[in-house]
């Protein structure tokens, strides 16, 4: 069943069309609060997009935006905009679980930098979206908050783990929210929503929200359904920040436009990264983008990355000992309070040692060694973010994915993770069509070190391709 969108077309526009429209006092910030809040009332008892939903705090805040407006006093690049924010990220006297029993009645006592940025900004916090516990896996789930679905098709999962992030822009709730990135928990569900999401380069936005400010894979991104938008929150959020001692001095001087000449670009196409078994739906999906992009004028050559499962392996080994490092306390009182897949995950990571952890570099070192050599030749690289169609809302990791083809090829659900090993490149997922049974998928583009400006102009080309009114949202009427 899909979800259809709503008709209130206040919603459907962009955040930066909102943004304007509130500043030249001809849409208000009630009204665009409480049509979002009625736009998450219609859809969360279905989908399960918002853990939290913050209706009289967000109604207030709306009520001081449009006095500001009254009063002339000076605007932010999103006052009155209604945004939603991760249950992973803390925001000031709300309930922040991370999706744990564990932490069910933690109130956070400050906001995460990322998200004073935003509401510094003007933005409006309508409410928390749901996350897997501590944001550990590409589908959203949690004993505590249950199943996130897919609003293209409700048996089908939201991506994870910023799935509830990425429901509430695909459905029309806000137009723009933010989610973390880690293994690819903003880019999973963008493609399996029918949005657009981005993993910044490594500390364009600074990442506060860890007792350890060296974490060289952990991003936060929004989550949006025009590339416009994407810039509008990183030109909010970016740095740098002292808090975070990785994040970028350098920020981006944003330009008026996304446009660029798609004459000038010479791209690289790689569909499999070298060891993933791709689906022939998504596979014909990548080629038709890259065909799109040829229409318009680039160069797109195919390349043979050669990239091994090693890069999976190296991740995973990473991840484990960061869920041990960060949540293993836990366990000696909250075992059963704990999803037996982080409580497995865990465990593992605290039989990893640290030369094992330290090998992994190797495998990364060998993976950025190719990965530059393609970026010396070519502007960027894009290839599919998810490798399958968009898998069973009660599955997860291992039930979807894994093992081997006759070909020794992986089949893995995404092909995400191996780009968090490689964390300077920014990497932008844009949705790139549908499969046969009428579910999004998923395009990466890959860009050089710190260069998110021109992954973004890419994407901006894909998204006009669409038909310049952004990406396509759920509706069953929609030819596909």
């Amino acid at each position: 069943m899909t979800i259809i969108d709503t008709s209130d077309e206040i919603l459907q526009q962009s955040a930066a069309a909102m943004a304007t429209k509130v500043a030249r006092r001809e849409l208000s910030p009630v009204e665009l609060v409480d049509a979002s809040l009625a736009r998450i009332a219609e859809v969360n008892e279905q989908l399960n997009a918002f853990c939290l939903v913050l209706g009289d705090e967000a109604r207030e805040a709306a009520k001081a935006a449009e006095r500001a407006i009254m009063a002339g006093e000076r605007l932010g690049p999103l006052h009155g905009v209604p945004i939603a924010m991760k249950d992973l990220t803390p925001t000031r006297n709300h309930r922040t679980t991370s999706g744990s029993r564990a932490y069910r009645d933690f109130i956070a006592p400050d906001h995460a930098s990322i998200a004073r940025s935003l509401l510094d900004a003007g933005a409006i916090l309508v409410g928390k979206t749901t996350t897997p516990e501590f944001a550990y896996s590409g589908f959203t789930y949690s004993p505590l908050w249950g199943i996130t679905r897919n609003p293209w098709d409700t048996s089908r999962t939201s991506g994870g783990s910023s799935g509830g992030s990425g429901v509430a822009v695909a459905t029309a709730c806000v137009p723009l929210a933010e989610g973390s990135d880690m293994g690819g928990s903003v880019r999973i569900p963008a493609a399996c929503c029918g949005v657009a999401g981005l993993k910044p380069s490594l500390g364009r936005i600074p990442f506060t929200i860890l007792r350890s400010t060296f974490e060289t894979m952990a991003h936060f991104g929004p989550l949006a359904r025009t590339c416009d938008d994407v810039a509008l929150f990183l030109a909010v959020t970016q740095g740098p920040d002292e808090a975070d001692i990785l994040s970028n001095p350098q920020a981006i001087a944003w330009p008026e436009t996304l446009a660029c000449d798609p004459r000038h670009l010479k791209i690289a196409l790689s569909v499999d990264l070298g060891f993933y078994a791709v689906d022939p739906d998504v596979e014909r999906n990548t080629r038709d983008m890259a065909d799109r992009l040829r229409a318009l004028g680039a160069e797109v050559e195919e390349i043979s990355l050669g990239w091994t499962f090693d890069s999976v392996l190296a991740w995973d080994r990473r991840w484990n000992v960061y869920l041990a490092t960060h949540y293993g306390h836990l366990l000696e009182e909250h075992r059963d309070d704990l999803d037996p897949e982080v409580v497995r995950l865990i465990e593992k990571g605290n039989r990893t040692t640290a030369i094992d952890l330290k090998r992994t570099e190797f495998v990364a070192t060998d993976m950025w060694e190719k990965l530059a050599a393609v970026l010396a030749r070519y502007d960027a690289m894009i290839c599919p973010t998810l490798a399958r169609p968009v898998a069973r809302a009660d599955q997860n990791e291992r039930s979807a994915a894994g093992g081997f083809d006759a070909d020794g090829r992986y089949i893995g659900n995404t092909m995400t993770c191996p780009f968090n090993l490689v964390s300077q490149c920014p990497v932008l997922s844009v949705p790139s069509g549908f499969t046969a049974d009428g579910l999004p998928s998923g395009l990466q583009i890959v860009g050089r070190r710190f260069a998110d400006l021109s992954v973004l102009r890419i994407g901006k080309l894909i998204e006009d391709s669409w038909g310049g009114a952004g990406f396509p949202s759920p509706r069953p009427d929609r030819d596909q």
